[in-house]
């Protein structure tokens, strides 16, 4: 269940929110009307920010990185880290 609260709102009822996110449920922040940030579960957080490998990225086995395996690799580091 995700809620919608307003900045000053939600300033003033943090320790609400916050037991709402112990117990799973995602409250999206506005400023203005406009969303802005999202207090959520830890788990959730966690879960949406894993970094995938490379690997499936490109293919494995010999011949699919290409005929410099290296460049390819690094080429990749470099889309990432954007």
């Amino acid at each position: 269940m995700t809620g919608r609260k307003g900045a000053k709102e939600a300033c003033n009822r943090l320790s609400e929110l916050l037991e709402a996110a112990e117990k799973g449920h995602a409250t999206i922040i506005t400023k203005r009307g406009r969303p802005v940030a999202v207090l959520a579960p830890v788990a959730a957080y966690a879960a949406g920010v894993r970094q995938r490998a490379l690997a499936p990225v490109v293919g494995s086995g010999p011949g699919l990185w290409g005929a410099d395996s290296t460049r390819g690799l690094r080429k990749l580091r470099d889309q990432w880290s954007r």
